[in-house]
């Protein structure tokens, strides 16, 4: 029992830590001092730290204290994409459907685009609307689904899913817009978003 307790101390010590010196690295991250930045996360980032493997991709992919490195940025984008981390899934779609350091795929971008969209991410969600909307990306036409999902993002504060909710309000039905908003009402982030609509595919 001892050995339990002392093991779960350590292990709230090391997060501690972990959360203490990734603070420190996105306050200088944010200052623009790259270099203490790049010093701070690295090692967390080695060490499986979501957050840390998320700015660590996010260096590389902007080139902020380091070279620029897309294939680098894809790799600690998807370490921490892999643990649930929602920016991180949301860039990792974005690097597949345009192609960028990866053969384009947008099967699997979708596929990221949507966990980060489960999440409740905002771009993730408008991106995802986008496809429904234009029937791009192997995804089936559907206005409502487009709405929903616009809906959700509008709410998150995301402009162009305001925008773009406004626009395709325009084109649809009274009825067609009702049940973009019940099913708005109805989800919960953490859940599966719906795939189809009753009044929307092929609009």
């Amino acid at each position: 029992m001892k050995k339990i307790i002392v093991a779960i101390i350590f292990a709230l010590g090391l997060h501690a830590s972990a959360m203490a010196g990734f603070t420190e690295g996105a306050n200088a991250y944010n200052a623009r001092n790259y270099e203490l930045a790049l010093k701070e996360i690295t090692p967390l980032a080695k060490a499986g730290h979501a957050d840390s493997q998320h700015l660590l991709g996010l260096m590389y992919y902007m080139g902020r204290g380091v070279p620029r490195d897309y294939p680098q940025a894809l790799v600690w984008h998807r370490k921490a994409a892999l643990q649930g981390k929602a920016d991180a899934q949301y860039v990792v779609g974005a690097m597949y459907y345009t192609g960028n350091s990866v053969p384009q795929d947008q099967k699997t971008a979708v596929s990221w685009f949507r966990k980060a969209a489960e999440q409740g991410h905002a771009e993730a969600q408008h991106a995802l609307g986008l496809m429904y909307r234009y029937h791009v990306a192997g995804m089936p036409q559907d206005v409502v689904i487009a709405y929903m999902l616009w809906n959700l993002a509008s709410a998150s504060g995301n402009a162009n899913a305001t925008e773009q909710r406004a626009s395709i309000a325009r084109q649809m039905t009274q009825e067609q817009i009702e049940e973009g908003q019940a099913m708005s009402r109805a989800w919960k982030v953490g859940t599966p978003l719906p795939t189809h609509s009753r009044t929307g595919a092929g609009s």
